[in-house]
């Protein structure tokens, strides 16, 4: 049955309905109710009829509208869809629209119902963003959490428990006993029993294992909370489990790590001397004897030596292994390094010397059985010692310290010997005890004193720098050499505390220097393996330098080839960093170790220290001044600088100026000295002899060596009317004394001289000063010898006797004009390499700098990014606005008050502000104010940004004036 109604009151239902209706005829409309005008902003007398309907839609959204309304009013039938509209003031918002095809007296028309959704999808994106969130975090912090309704059982888990599992996130609601399947059954009712005991309001954590899918056992941290209603009943169950397996694991290796040998798997000293403590107490309560045998083993330095690191620890790791089958189960078998094992026989049956010994042979035996390493078959010989409880120690250390010292008795009397602990063989144990003891309290006592060598530049003669030596005083006299008490502390880790005494000392003492006027340069000091290998070593030395305030441009390290052999990474790395700082990094006693040269190439090194064993006087073997000059060579080409240690004589520094070597240190100059004489060295300005310098003005020098006085007085009076200063010898060796004396830069030789020829002699003389243009004047012609000469290099050119004068000039004014060619050559190359050096340098350090500035930039984005977003968690209104009074931020809480984001930033206080608050924004007094705004109560502050004095504008902030709120 139909009903006709008036056509007035369909009309008046449809402005009832709260929903925009519209219908559209032709693509424009020709109907509107009023909740659409006042959706779109419209005022009820505003006509829209014959506006475009495409018109109320986004312009990105017009073409797809047309097609849908044509869709529909041709027959398809419509459906439900999203698209953005756009007001009458501008602003947009999301509507779902649907249409339907209707029959009007005059033609198709399409009704079209909109409704605003806008809170809807803003809600939706929230709770997405919130799920995301939480995903996010359980999925970084290994969680997982589950929600238990006990009325029903039902749980509900979430992706991060399925997570955990190894499950795949389902939104199936699971049951309490699903959660306990993945529990092992053995702990199954150890969790169901604490899980149920928890009392409401109480948190509960323990630790279980749980079952993953893959099979394997995991460990997790079960935190449990119940929830109870009004009448105190348990209703509501939550649960969060956290995967620990990765944090246990590394807890057990950080354990494995701390008491075991890496080379043999064996426990190390410091479990060994856990596990004899307590030995030691049960042993004094039962009143028996406990034992200690040490075992060092006698071929690891020639295994190591010859097969390398590889090779020696395969040794050990295979001695380890032969000790291991031998033993008994109440044994303990450590290895503390270098081969010197220790064994702990803490027996039930009665332990005495006898069968200490026994024990100790059948161990020696079993070594002597030859071992496999690699292809090479090793018969292992060792000495040991043995120690016993009471009589030889009551304390695991003195126990240690004596079976140490046996087995090093031991070890000295020859292969397979066995010795055990006696007071006469105590005097090196104890020696080595006293000094341990003494080193350790030698820093408290300010025993230790810096000496410091000079170190000098062979260009200028100027004191560069200096190393810095430590000196030991005990009851102020000097203990012992002072290799000997750095090698105990190097092993025993003192050097540690001592290197950080010594580093803060240089450091503290090169300032001193400063604030007087004096100019130290860059102070050295070594730097030991275990300084080197520690982790922090680059943060230690950072801290000292700015707790003390030296630039690190003023100290330089010195390490020794000997710690390049293992940890090459790690090595590198911290060099590398110490290098990035300013520091110089100097190589010790260079061709005495193991390290080649593919290796240093890679190396950040700056120094070159060449060991004193090469720098030999001017008479030393041609070879050994060869490989000083192959050294110099090497360096050079690497861009290092390259420093003699152990310079005694003027001929050797002579010899090292001659080869381009770059500084020097050593007796010559001076001594290690205290403090006080390196300030009166640096107050007086000494420097090297000024006539030994490369850096002079220089006076051509002409050496002439024959056997003959006549013939030298006669080639000295030619020759020094051209302005030479002319040097004679009459012999060879006398020659090569000359050179050691004077810069010399031609020699003109006679063949035929008693004790050395004139081409031998300068053989040597091209080995020992290479630069210097070599002739040979003679009336004696011995084809052979000076063929091969010629060929060589060894000389430049050969002239005969009788000369010709001017002849004669002319081919030694050549041979100057050749010299001072080649000297220029090799001036302008030094100049090149210290420029590369330089410009390296200055890479390095913008490099380092701009790695700093990205860094800072990144702090502050960061620290933008949080304060950004705790403003906006901030549950009160605040507008930040520039000097010009253009709104620049708005929080949160601010667009719910004045509208979104996009309709306040960059629009004028003016327009946005209302006349209260704009007073309160221009007086910008910082008190609080309290308005009226939008129907609610407010207490408003606004402040300046910034000093006062160098304003960067101002901080509006409302909050609501709630009761009992208090803004102060």
């Amino acid at each position: 049955m139909s009903v006709n109604l008036p056509v007035d009151t369909y009309r008046f239902l449809l402005e009832q309905v709260q929903a925009a209706i519209f219908v559209v005829q032709e693509h424009c409309l020709v109907y509107v109710n009023p909740n659409l005008k006042q959706l779109f902003g419209y005022l009820p007398e505003d006509d829209l009829y014959g506006m475009e309907a495409a018109e109320l839609t986004a312009p990105d959204y017009r073409d797809y509208v047309r097609q849908q309304v044509q869709a529909r009013v041709e027959g398809v039938p419509g459906h439900v869809y999203e698209i953005e509209c756009i007001r009458k003031d501008g602003t947009q918002f999301s509507a779902q629209v649907r249409g339907v095809r209707i029959e009007l007296p005059n033609g198709v028309a399409d009704l079209v119902t909109l409704h605003d959704v806008s809170d809807i999808k803003r809600a939706t994106r929230m709770a997405q963003s919130r799920a995301q969130l939480l995903n996010n975090a359980e999925e970084l912090a290994r969680i997982g959490s589950a929600e238990m309704d006990l009325a029903t059982g039902a749980m509900t888990l979430s992706s991060g428990m399925f997570n955990i599992f190894g499950e795949t996130p389902s939104e199936a609601t699971v049951t309490r006993e699903w959660l306990l399947s993945r529990v092992p059954a053995a702990d199954r009712p150890y969790v169901q029993a604490i899980s149920e005991g928890v009392s409401p309001g109480e948190i509960l954590e323990f630790q279980h294992r749980i079952t993953h899918t893959d099979g394997s056992l995991r460990t997790v941290l079960h935190r449990g909370l119940a929830e109870a209603d009004a009448q105190g009943q348990v209703v509501r169950s939550v649960t969060i489990l956290q995967d620990i397996t990765e944090q246990r694991a590394a807890e057990q290796r950080l354990d494995t790590l701390a008491n075991t040998d890496e080379i043999t798997g064996l426990r190390n000293r410091n479990a060994l001397s856990e596990r004899l403590d307590t030995a030691l107490r049960e042993a004094q309560r039962k009143e028996v004897q406990i034992a200690v045998i040490g075992i060092q083993i006698g071929q690891l330095k020639l295994v190591s030596e010859s097969l390398g690191k590889a090779g020696g620890n395969l040794l050990l790791a295979a001695v380890a292994g032969r000790l291991q089958e031998n033993l008994d189960a109440s044994d303990m078998l450590a290895h503390f390094g270098n081969g010197e094992f220790t064994v702990l026989l803490a027996r039930d049956e009665p332990m005495d010397e006898p069968l200490a010994r026994q024990l100790a042979v059948a161990w020696m035996d079993a070594l002597g059985v030859p071992l496999m390493v690699g292809d090479n078959e090793i018969k292992v010989t060792c000495g040991m010692g043995i120690a016993l409880f009471p009589q030889h120690g009551q304390e695991p250390e003195e126990l240690l310290h004596h079976v140490q010292a046996a087995t090093y008795h031991a070890d000295a009397l020859g292969s397979n010997q066995i010795c055990v602990f006696s007071v006469d063989m105590q005097s090196k144990a104890v020696t080595r005890l006293a000094l341990e003891s003494g080193l350790r309290r030698a820093l408290e006592r300010n025993e230790f004193e810096l000496y410091y060598q000079p170190k000098l530049d062979l260009v200028s003669g100027a004191v560069v720098g200096a190393e810095a030596l430590l000196q030991w005083h005990a009851s102020g006299q000097p203990l012992g050499a002072r290799t000997a008490f750095l090698d105990v502390a190097e092993e025993t880790g003192l050097i540690v505390p001592i290197g950080e005494w010594v580093l803060r000392s240089l450091c503290e003492q090169s300032l001193a220097w400063q604030r007087q006027g004096l100019a130290p340069g860059r102070l050295a000091m070594n730097l030991s393996a275990r300084q080197l290998l520690q982790s922090d070593i680059v943060q230690r030395i950072q801290t000292i330098l700015a707790e003390t305030g030296l630039e690190s441009r003023y100290l330089g390290l010195e390490i020794t080839e000997g710690v390049l052999l293992g940890e090459r990474a790690h090595v590198t790395r911290v060099l590398g960093e110490l290098k990035a700082m300013g520091i110089e990094i100097s190589l010790e006693d260079f061709g005495t170790g193991y390290s080649n040269l593919s290796y240093l190439r890679t190396l950040p090194i700056d120094v070159v220290k060449v060991d004193r064993s090469f720098v030999h006087d001017v008479t030393a073997a041609s070879q050994d001044v060869s490989i000083t000059r192959a050294i110099i060579t090497m360096a050079h080409s690497l861009q290092m600088k390259v420093l003699a240690e152990g310079v005694e004589t003027e001929g050797q520094l002579a010899l090292l100026i001659a080869n381009h070597c770059d500084q020097m240190q050593g007796h010559y100059f001076s001594t290690s000295i205290p403090a006080d004489a390196m300030a009166e060295v640096l107050r007086q300005g000494r420097q090297l002899p000024e006539h030994l310098l490369l850096r002079r003005t220089h006076q051509r020098t002409l050496l002439l060596v024959d056997d003959e006085d006549n013939i030298v007085a006669s080639l000295k009076r030619l020759l020094r009317r051209d302005g030479y200063n002319v040097v004679t010898a009459n012999s060879g060796a006398q020659g090569l004394q000359r050179l050691a004396e004077h810069a010399v830069d031609v020699i003109v030789s006679d063949q035929r001289m008693p004790g050395m020829t004139g081409v031998e002699f300068l053989r040597r003389a091209k080995e020992l000063y290479p630069e210097t243009v070599r002739m040979v004047l003679s009336g004696y012609t011995e084809l052979q010898s000076i063929t091969d000469a010629i060929n060589e290099g060894a000389i430049y050119k050969f002239l005969t006797k009788p000369w010709d004068d001017e002849r004669l000039r002319g081919h030694i004014a050549e041979a100057f004009s050749h010299k001072e060619m080649a000297d220029e050559n090799s001036r302008l190359g030094r100049a090149v390499i210290v420029a590369n050096q330089e410009l390296s340098a200055v890479n390095e350090r913008l490099q380092t700098l701009l790695a700093e500035q990205r860094e800072q930039i990144n702090r502050e984005s960061n620290s933008l990014v949080v304060a950004r977003e705790v403003l906006d968690l901030i549950p009160t209104a605040i507008i930040g606005l520039d000097l010009a009074g253009m709104v620049a931020f708005v929080n949160a809480d601010a667009e719910a008050l004045f509208g979104s984001a996009a309709l306040l930033l960059g629009r004028d206080a003016d327009e946005v502000l209302s006349p209260e608050l704009l007073q309160v924004w221009r007086q910008a007094d910082g008190a609080y104010h309290d308005l009226q705004f939008a129907a609610q109560a407010y207490r408003v502050v606004c402040r300046v940004i910034g000093e006062e004095s160098h304003s960067r504008g101002k901080l509006l902030v409302l909050t609501p004036a709630g009761p009992g709120l208090s803004l102060v």
